[in-house]
């Protein structure tokens, strides 16, 4: 979705300064991943991709990095961690 860096920092556990967190957008607004416009006195941030798309890189990305391309893989860690997830989370 969209949010202004007031509200990025409101999502983060001790959150760092304002300026380092407008500073991040600025890189990743310099970088193509968001865009921003001007709501009233504040700048609020959207991603240049839907997060859709974002979610299949995400995961392409990690079966890449962690389990050496191989979906079988990561199912199988999955399945190792469901011994700890309530009736309810499965």
């Amino acid at each position: 979705g969209e949010a202004s860096v007031a509200e990025v920092r409101e999502e983060i556990p001790d959150p760092p300064s304002y300026s380092s967190v407008r500073a991040l957008m600025g890189v990743l607004e310099e970088k193509g991943e968001l865009t921003h416009e001007r709501e009233g006195p504040r700048y609020v941030y959207r991603p240049t991709t839907p997060r859709t798309e974002a979610r299949v890189s995400a995961l392409e990305r990690v079966l890449s990095t962690f389990f050496e391309g191989s979906p079988t893989q990561a199912m199988a860690a999955l399945i190792d961690l469901s011994d700890d997830l309530s009736d309810e989370e499965l």
